[in-house]
């Protein structure tokens, strides 16, 4: 049986949102983890110019990385370790230089061993720039002390 979500929208505990927050990929690309709770995660990215692609446009590398940083921590967001086992991604529109892409994880379930999560990301305007649906294994491992 999965364990119970709190209902109350709370946050994580603030020393898990540190350490999905210092994801060395993350900071390099500069994407910022804005808010973890179980089951929900969010996440947003500026596109500089070191993110774009040969024609001008965000880098399907970099909106993946966004993508997969609120996968990874809306996975994880339950307290124990979660590690990936398949992402399914759509590009449907690209990010535009300068633009802030958000990007926002739900999960669509979770037993005690797999889970299955929704995550797009959106342009300034509202675009769906990208989405993703992706499933972990759900370990014993408490965050405590992976």
């Amino acid at each position: 049986m999965a364990d119970p979500a709190p209902d109350d929208g709370a946050d994580v505990d603030p020393a898990l949102l540190a350490r999905l927050a210092a994801d060395p990929l993350a900071v390099h690309l500069g994407i910022e983890l804005e808010q973890v709770r179980p089951g929900y995660a969010r996440a947003s990215m500026t596109v500089g110019p070191h993110l774009l692609n040969a024609v001008g446009t965000a880098h399907g590398g970099a909106t993946m990385a966004l993508l997969d940083v609120v996968h990874a921590a809306v996975s994880n967001s339950h307290g124990t370790v979660a590690v990936a086992q398949d992402v399914h991604t759509e590009f449907l529109h690209p990010g535009r230089p300068g633009e802030r892409l958000v990007a926002e994880g739900s999960e669509l379930h979770r037993s005690s061993r797999t889970a299955v999560y929704r995550i797009d990301a959106r342009g300034e305007d509202g675009r769906l720039v990208g989405t993703a649906l992706a499933r972990v294994f759900r370990t014993d491992r408490p965050w405590a002390t992976a």
